[in-house]
């Protein structure tokens, strides 16, 4: 067992992210100014270019040998080398002439990296049940899956966590301890131990057997890197054989600035799915305006990867009866920027979530009213944010791979989904597929049918929003069995589903990520999205959105409008808005 601490370079000054906007918007693509050869740069790149920046940090792809190259052609200092790139500080100046080098095709600004927080959330997704185990079901604890925690550290004091960190790494140069709390206030929701006290055994992680890596990658005011994210990604896939590393839980994020497929973090994360290892990725904290408006287009980044497995925040309202969830109104909404990818995948309890709380950190200290039981390394305090939805994600993908340890990231996902609970009221803008449902997910992992099951003494349809005929391990294709097939990032359920890239979902869905030029996407029966150049979008009526008549217009951003949603007008405005 490894308990070393890997120092990296000298962690810099950061300031922490805030929206800068109320409203978010998007257009179809970059529309930045290219010469004869000109690299795809970041939105934050281009106003560096424009304002004339003397100091930028900005990620490069390539082998040492290509950046020490390209460091030596244009004089460039290396802030910090990466297993995928280097980091290099440049101004605008010698910005511009990378972005001309034939050998560079895109370009990324090292970002801040932000965590993302604004009953027990267990029993809400039928994880007791998977616990304790059934006539059909095994009690499972996750034990023997390992998730790495790319955070704000683990406080390895609290009691909840004791001997489930088996390494630590601090890519920000300190000692991995949460002087934050809020890393280890998510490593106790994956697989937090029970309380040691009365009053705070019922709080106890999704995963309790699972064992746990500390990556830290914020510093102590809760934000960081996005280069030191990358690093941390990149040190799970290099050790995922030592440790079994089957999960990444990343509860943070930043503002979506360029497609996926030229983000250094999306990068990141396909690397780690390509590789075996679940990427769950909060969708993020920006689905609503100050004054209540809704905001769609707003899921962070890497949450906007179709690799990730992106998750929206339930607020529960303080039961485990599913009748009175609804969506959390600060959970992300999508689809993502640029690309317009229907997120997030799924959803799960996100607000007022108890878990560990590091005494002696900011979070604790700065909001002392959020203590809800115990003292010392027995305290316990509520956040809520998709961070905490993420982590319950994490910690049920670790059931799932204690019982089928062979299932792969995409496979994962899938069973997640079609057990879902599909909310009507919230979209699959809101919600993806639904609230998880862990009960329904292990049964069809085991082969078995699922259908209807009972949580808190409510009846609860699993795979609402999936046709009827899909109800068994049998008829998911992707998960290994004949007529299988997964290509890329493509899967196939049986003969009905395709979920991909471009993805035909039974007999009255066509649904794809908009890259194919011109491609018309019919969505139901109701619904037609345009052409993805995007010069005329209309989204129909719809009860997946609410009854919302929309109409969005061009994709330069001069003219964005969404109808209603439940009576309240919504108005996506110009580029000017912000």
């Amino acid at each position: 067992m490894n308990n070393g601490v890997q120092h990296s370079q000298p962690r810099h000054s950061l300031v922490g992210w805030v929206a800068a906007a109320g409203f978010l918007f998007f257009a179809a693509g970059p529309a930045f100014a290219a010469g004869p050869h000109s690299a795809r740069i970041s939105a934050d790149l281009a106003d560096h270019l424009q304002n004339n920046s003397q100091t930028i940090r900005v990620i490069v792809h390539g082998d040492k040998a290509e950046m020490d190259a390209l460091a030596a052609r244009y004089n460039l200092t290396i802030a910090r080398p990466l297993k995928s790139g280097a980091v290099f500080l440049v101004n605008a100046g010698q910005l511009g002439a990378l972005r001309q080098d034939e050998s560079v095709d895109h370009l990324s600004g090292d970002i801040r990296i932000q965590s993302s927080f604004d009953a027990s959330a267990a029993e809400s997704i039928g994880a007791d049940q998977v616990w304790a185990g059934t006539d059909d079901l095994p009690p499972l604890t996750g034990r023997g899956v390992t998730v790495a925690v790319i955070d704000s550290g683990i406080d390895t004091r609290h009691n909840a966590l004791r001997r489930r960190v088996i390494a630590t790494m601090d890519f920000t140069g300190g000692d991995g301890m949460d002087r934050y709390g809020h890393g280890t206030h998510v490593a106790a929701i994956v697989a937090g131990q029970a309380g040691q006290t009365a009053d705070t055994r019922e709080f106890r992680g999704i995963a309790s057997g699972a064992y746990l890596l500390n990556l830290r990658v914020l510093g102590d005011d809760g934000s960081g890197t996005a280069s030191d994210v990358i690093e941390a990604i990149d040190w799970s896939i290099e050790h995922r054989a030592e440790y079994n590393i089957k999960v990444i839980n990343m509860s943070i994020g930043t503002p979506v600035l360029q497609p996926y497929r030229d983000d250094p973090l999306c990068e990141a994360v396909e690397r780690a799915v390509k590789a075996g290892i679940a990427v769950v990725v909060a969708a993020g904290n920006n689905g609503s305006t100050r004054d209540g408006k809704l905001v769609y287009g707003s899921i962070s980044s890497p949450a906007n990867s179709p690799h990730a497995l992106t998750v929206g925040a339930i607020d529960t309202h303080g039961t485990a009866a599913r009748s009175d969830d609804t969506l959390a109104a600060f959970s992300s909404k999508g689809p993502t920027k640029y690309v317009l990818i229907i997120k997030p995948d799924v959803a799960a309890p996100g607000r007022h979530i108890a878990s560990a709380e590091s005494t002696d950190s900011y979070l604790s200290k700065t909001y002392p009213a959020r203590h809800v039981s115990g003292t010392g390394r027995d305290s316990y305090f509520q956040l809520s944010g998709t961070s905490m939805s993420a982590a319950v994600v994490s910690g049920a993908v670790a059931l799932l791979l204690e019982e089928q340890p062979r299932l792969k990231p995409g496979n994962a996902k899938a069973v997640l989904q079609v057990t879902s609970s599909f909310m009507l009221s919230a979209g699959m803008l809101g919600a993806g597929a639904g609230m998880i449902n862990v009960v329904a997910a292990v049964q069809l992992a085991q082969g078995n049918e699922f259908g209807t099951t009972s949580i808190a003494g409510e009846d609860v349809v699993a795979g609402g929003f999936f046709s009827a005929s899909v109800t068994s391990m049998r008829q998911i294709a992707s998960l290994g069995r004949r007529h299988s097939r997964v290509r890329s990032n493509q899967i196939i359920w049986s003969d009905q589903i395709i979920w991909g890239d471009t993805i035909l979902w039974g007999d009255t869905i066509l649904w794809g990520d908009t890259t194919l030029r011109g491609t018309s996407i019919v969505w139901g029966t109701s619904i037609v999205w345009g052409t993805s150049d995007g010069d005329s979008i209309v989204w129909g009526t719809s009860q997946l959105l609410r009854g919302a008549s929309i109409v969005w217009g061009t994709s330069d951003g001069d003219s964005i409008v969404w109808g209603t949603s439940d009576g309240d007008s919504i108005v996506w405005g110009t580029a000017d808005t912000f």
